[in-house]
């Protein structure tokens, strides 16, 4: 099968959020199956250029329509942990990828649109006809406009597209000058049934589009997929979604074990796994030295986030209260996504510096992450929402007990010890349902009550999560599934 997948993001060299990673790894999974897979990115300058290897101009002068006018891209090659990878390079006053970022400009959606654009119409000009074309997130939720509006009756009409939806919380709300923009006929798609926002009926939703007309819609795990049709995390797509029910579904993220495994992790003194468990103490050893932590008999509770509002912020800070009230350890590594919460942030550094039980690292370093699933006994995960989520999975790839609260992909994923229905095997972590203080100390109490007094138990839970399969095996034959069933 001949597999196109078009991304704002891929890890590592382009990575915001865990979209990168689901790009990064169903890429491989899909490769490593034998499948053609090409993944299309915007060349930004900010790319980590240094982790692709043989970059090079394959294609020239690649004229893109753009209102009554055209903007000339180079294509260049590439290749990224054996993903075969194009970049479409926009020339130009408008420097639509020369912003020494991803996102965060106020032309986002036209710099997107335009993208979009692009890569159909490379897919064109050079010939190159996929069986599906895999669009994420609203960024790319107008190529399948393009591809029924335009591209289909230029002889693109055997591609199908399958359309994955990685956070609703971001839609691509614009105005009708991205259809201008792209020669599309903005009168006719202007209709609640195809491109109008539901709750704006002067803006353009992007990520609607991407739902009507592709072939196949999916979301990063079952219980989102649930959430976003039938409670407020549809963010006003409910009824999209409901409509669209007969191709839409959810389907869990893997991790990369390449990666993410504490057997043969770069990152760490010491490996270890489900038959060398005892070889973790040293891990948590290397922990405590690295950040400062007395060298205590105390459980090490985490916290490995972006630290805004959807990860639970309040909860987070009430939760390293709670924890070093309880007698634990804690860490935490996380930058925040505005000033306000970086100052609160701040300030509990500038508290907790001095502690011998406490550390916090405010900003992203890669080395310590690894240390810390590796090193810490729990981490907390209390989010507002969490689409899929991949810090529980990794977080129980090593030993490191999730506390999290019931929602999108953390239900589908962490299993309490005290009340699932599933077999005790299969229970990996404490959750809670309340997003209240009461509820994060239900369940951290819970977890700090079993590490004190049982912890031959704890050691159980820990052996439950290494023991789980969360790669991209499964979800990637899912994939497949998928894309059979939506090809001509």
């Amino acid at each position: 099968m001949f597999i196109v997948m078009a991304s704002p993001e891929c890890a590592p060299i382009a990575k915001a959020g865990g979209l990168g990673d689901f790009v990064h790894g169903l890429c491989r999974e899909l490769s490593s199956r034998g499948h053609a897979v090409e993944l299309v990115l915007p060349k930004y300058d900010s790319l980590r250029f240094d982790r692709i290897q043989g970059l090079h101009k394959v294609y020239g002068d690649l004229w893109v329509p753009f209102y009554d006018k055209a903007i000339r891209c180079d294509v260049e090659y590439g290749e990224v942990d054996g993903i075969a990878c194009f970049f479409i390079d926009a020339h130009g006053e408008h420097r639509f990828f020369h912003r020494g970022k991803i996102y965060g400009d106020a032309d986002d959606p036209e710099r997107f649109a335009f993208f979009s654009r692009a890569v159909m119409e490379f897919l064109y000009k050079s010939g190159r006809h996929p069986d599906i074309i895999h669009c994420n997130d609203w960024h790319t939720g107008l190529m399948p406009v393009l591809l029924y509006e335009i591209y289909a009756g230029l002889g693109m009409d055997r591609s199908r597209v399958c359309y994955s939806l990685h956070n609703v919380g971001h839609q691509g709300w614009t105005g009708p000058q991205v259809l201008q923009m792209n020669r599309l006929d903005a009168a006719r798609l202007m209709v609640p049934e195809r491109l109008r926002d539901p709750g704006n009926p002067g803006a353009v939703n992007l990520m609607k589009g991407g739902i009507v007309f592709s072939n196949f819609v999916t979301t990063v795990s079952p219980r989102y997929a649930w959430e976003i049709q039938h409670t407020e995390q549809g963010m006003g797509l409910q009824a999209v979604l409901q409509t669209h029910d007969h191709k839409f579904g959810g389907v869990l993220n893997g991790i990369d074990y390449d990666t993410w495994n504490p057997e043969v992790d770069g990152h760490l003194p010491v490996h270890f796994g489900p038959q060398t468990l005892p070889e973790k103490a040293k891990c948590t050893a290397a922990l405590r030295a690295r950040t400062g932590l007395a060298d205590a008999f105390k459980p090490i509770v985490a916290v490995v986030s972006r630290l805004d509002k959807q990860k639970g912020v309040a909860l987070i800070r009430h939760g390293i209260d709670y924890a070093l009230a309880q007698g634990c350890q804690c860490v935490l590594l996380g930058s925040a996504s505005s000033p306000e919460v970086d100052a609160e942030f701040s300030r509990l550094k500038h508290e907790t510096d001095a502690s011998p039980d406490c550390h916090l690292a405010l900003g992203y370093d890669e080395d310590l992450a690894h240390l810390i699933y590796a090193g810490a006994d729990m981490i907390l995960i209390p989010s507002v929402y969490e689409p899929c989520g991949l810090t529980q999975m990794i977080a129980m790839k090593y030993g490191c007990v999730p506390i999290a609260r019931r929602v999108g992909g953390l239900a589908d994923t962490v299993f309490d010890a005290n009340y699932s229905d599933r077999p005790f095997e299969e229970r990996n972590g404490y959750v809670f349902d309340d997003y209240t203080y009461a509820g994060l100390e239900s369940a951290l109490g819970r977890a700090i009550g079993l590490w004190q007094r049982y912890p031959e138990y704890f050691r159980q839970l820990r052996l439950n999560g290494m023991r789980q399969d969360h790669s991209w095996n499964v979800p990637g034959q899912h994939y497949l599934d998928i894309y059979n069933h939506i090809r001509v």
